[in-house]
């Protein structure tokens, strides 16, 4: 009997702990469930937005003059200041003109006497031609006192021709500056020889105000902002310097040239812009960074950096949507302005962009938005 009491007292005791153990299993398993991932988002509306791209340029003057000797002397004097601003038409140095003047003298004197034989000369054909009409002489008498006439008359011009010549290699004594500019140091010293043979290059002068900017643009980056902007990227640029940390220097210019072929190597356009320089603080050769402002355009979205993804089939984002999943978007990129794209298409007004937190999103799945700054980006948000 003892043992039948002790018996049917076991089973129950069993039974309450299985179903004990049972009961606990199914909240452990609700409870271990993961939560939505926690994302920054920021919401877009379109916006009308300059297309911009930061270049790197190298300046050039806009005008540049070789100063040469043109005759052949020994250089005299320098009369200008090495690195000064000169004017056009100045007088930068002087060859010896002795030997010149003496040349157009020489030249001077040979006119003054083919003047002479042709004033001979045509008063003997003067006199033939008076005495052939009374039939004094033979007709080969005047056709030879005519022919002296005429070939004194031809020595008279070359004479003149050669004084002419000989005057402008004198003027060439003085070397004057071709253009204004800033002349820099000269490249022979006084005592030289010069213009024997070849012209001697002396200086040279440069013209820096205006100044071109010479950079170059990738042929794909380009043909983007042309398809963004609804106004010519060629001939509506406009131009703006940039110091080191980024900031205006409050120098504006604008693009006057775009090369219409691709450098092979480089797979870039070269083009120029031209940028007042009225202080000269802008020097040749100098790099520069160049903010090219390609026009407006309109409709755009303007989106973080880290926001944008890519895979095999181009870039995307994902949007937080009204059910509070993540939704992929793909899109169509156009310029790039400092840490963000302006997306051309395939945003919506309003759309809320997963900036943050995109590593683990996945499309379809929930996930908890708040809105994200800069400032308040971490490592994890950064990384994309």
């Amino acid at each position: 009997m003892r043992r039948f009491v002790r018996r049917f007292l076991v089973v129950p005791v069993a039974s309450l702990a299985l179903s004990a153990c049972g009961g606990g299993g199914a909240p452990q398993q609700q409870g271990g469930a993961m939560p939505p991932p926690e994302v920054g988002v920021v919401t877009v509306n379109a916006i009308s937005a300059p297309m911009a791209r930061e270049l790197v340029g190298r300046l050039y003057p806009t005008r540049s003059a070789d100063v040469r000797a043109r005759v052949a002397g020994v250089l005299q004097k320098r009369v200008y200041t090495e690195g000064s601003d000169v004017a056009a038409g100045q007088l930068l140095f002087r060859i010896d003109p002795a030997p010149l003047k003496a040349a157009l003298d020489a030249q001077q004197a040979n006119l003054a006497a083919a003047q002479a034989t042709a004033a001979n000369d045509h008063v003997a054909a003067e006199r033939a031609r008076a005495i052939a009409a009374k039939n004094l002489i033979s007709k080969t008498d005047l056709d030879n006192a005519q022919a002296a006439e005429r070939t004194s008359a031809a020595a008279v011009k070359q004479a003149q021709a050669n004084v002419e010549l000989a005057r402008i290699n004198l003027g060439y004594a003085d070397v004057t500056a071709p253009i204004a500019g800033r002349a820099s140091q000269q490249q022979v010293t006084e005592g030289a020889l010069v213009g024997q043979g070849d012209a001697t290059l002396l200086t040279t002068v440069q013209q820096i105000d205006p100044i071109y900017v010479y950079f170059q643009d990738a042929v794909g980056d380009l043909q983007a902002l042309r398809g963004s902007t609804a106004s010519s990227a060629a001939s509506k640029a406009n131009l703006e310097l940039l110091g080191d940390d980024g900031a205006s220097m409050g120098v504006q210019g604008t693009l006057d040239f775009s090369d219409k072929a691709v450098d092979p190597a480089t797979g870039a356009v070269e083009m120029r812009g031209i940028l007042p320089n009225p202080g000269h603080a802008l020097l040749p050769g100098m790099f520069v960074r160049v903010r090219a402002t390609f026009g407006q355009r309109s409709g755009v979205f303007r989106v973080p950096q880290a926001a944008v993804q890519r895979d095999a089939d181009g870039p995307f984002v994902f949007v937080v949507g009204s059910d509070g999943k993540a939704v992929q978007k793909r899109v169509e990129l156009g310029a790039q302005q400092g840490s963000d794209w302006m997306v051309n298409t395939g945003l919506a007004n309003g759309d809320r962009v997963i900036v943050s937190g995109v590593q683990r999103v996945q499309p379809g799945a929930a996930v908890k938005a708040s809105p994200w700054s800069p400032a308040a980006a971490g490592p994890a948000s950064q990384a994309h």
